[in-house]
């Protein structure tokens, strides 16, 4: 009794980042390939050992994928999606997602299993659905897009992740250190809806992920429903009331602080002040980047078509027997 392969199914094309999320890249392969194989459907699967070759591989594919009305599907944290879904922008290729990183904002988001097995299964039944995503200035982000503290929290991170694991408790302890040795204020200008606001902050955080935004406890999910994105700047604070934020933002807080600052838009312009330089280092989705200045952050006139899974059902048989 074998599963009857639906020879008009799409073909997909997995790229599987060896260099993401805390899974063994053996394992995670051999998953997808024993259900696509059970369940018959045709794939190619792409393994991407050096992360600086991503970007490439993932436009080849794409184009690969688009030739023959084909799927993408990518394997990887948050930041591998980005990558991924960048060279997808624009081209109406569908994009489907297998979460392996460590918080996975964007695949729960979606309700994306972060079961490599179960979210192999749910792309056979999937439904292409029109995404909001967002940009800083031609850079596209998934989940959030940030210059100041924050990305220097996640390069420590990073860092940490290296030495100690990947999980959550490496991950808050290594914010602590972040901020017990960061003291740099931005001075920045924003221009919104034709106004400029000069801000003295640590941080610029835009947010385009409602269950991010949930769980530190800011109410701008509304915001990310109405096609707009979520603006998040601390007024400049002492070591123990940063601390303090953190501790909020653990516990779901963070709105409910008198020193956070948080509004939607559509469309924001950060301008360079004396300090801020030419060139400056922007985290998108977890990766660090440097980008020139003026920076544009907007909503995609683009959306992104994700594959959202549907109900499973048993895999077809085909019955050999007969009745006795």
């Amino acid at each position: 009794m074998s599963p009857i392969a639906d020879k008009s199914a799409p073909p997909l094309f997995i790229i599987l980042n060896a260099a993401s999320g805390h899974n063994n890249t053996s394992t995670v392969s051999t998953v997808i390939e024993e259900v696509l194989t059970q369940y018959g459907r045709p794939y190619q699967l792409m393994v991407v050992e050096d992360a600086a070759q991503l970007d490439f591989i993932a436009r080849q594919t794409v184009k690969r994928a688009c030739g023959c009305g084909g799927v993408v599907v990518v394997a990887g944290g948050d930041g591998s999606i980005n990558a991924v879904a960048q060279a997808t922008l624009g081209t109406r290729c569908p994009l489907g997602v297998l979460p392996q990183g460590t918080f996975n904002y964007f695949g729960r988001e979606h309700g994306i299993s972060s079961d490599t097995a179960e979210a192999t299964r749910g792309l056979l039944t999937a439904r292409v659905q029109a995404v909001q995503v967002a940009l800083v200035n031609d850079r596209l982000f998934l989940v959030n897009a940030s210059l100041g503290l924050y990305p220097q929290l996640l390069e420590d991170r990073e860092a940490f992740k290296q030495q100690y694991g990947r999980n959550r408790l490496v991950a808050f302890a290594s914010g602590l250190i972040t901020l017990l040795r960061h003291h740099r204020q931005l001075l920045i200008s924003l221009e919104i809806r034709g106004k400029v606001h000069d801000i003295r902050t640590p941080t610029l955080f835009v947010g385009n992920n409602r269950l991010q935004l949930e769980q530190i406890g800011i109410p701008l999910e509304k915001a990310i429903e109405n096609d707009e994105l979520a603006a998040i700047t601390l007024r400049p604070l002492g070591m123990m009331a940063m601390l303090w934020l953190l501790v909020r933002g653990v516990f779901g807080k963070l709105g409910e602080a008198q020193n956070v600052i948080s509004f939607g838009f559509k469309r924001m312009t950060v301008r360079p002040s004396r300090h801020l330089k030419r060139r400056v280092k922007i985290a998108t989705d977890g990766e660090i980047v440097w980008m020139e200045t003026p920076l544009e952050f907007r909503v995609s006139p683009h959306p992104l078509y994700l594959l959202k899974p549907g109900t499973m059902p048993e895999p077809e048989t085909s019955d050999t027997g007969s009745d006795a």
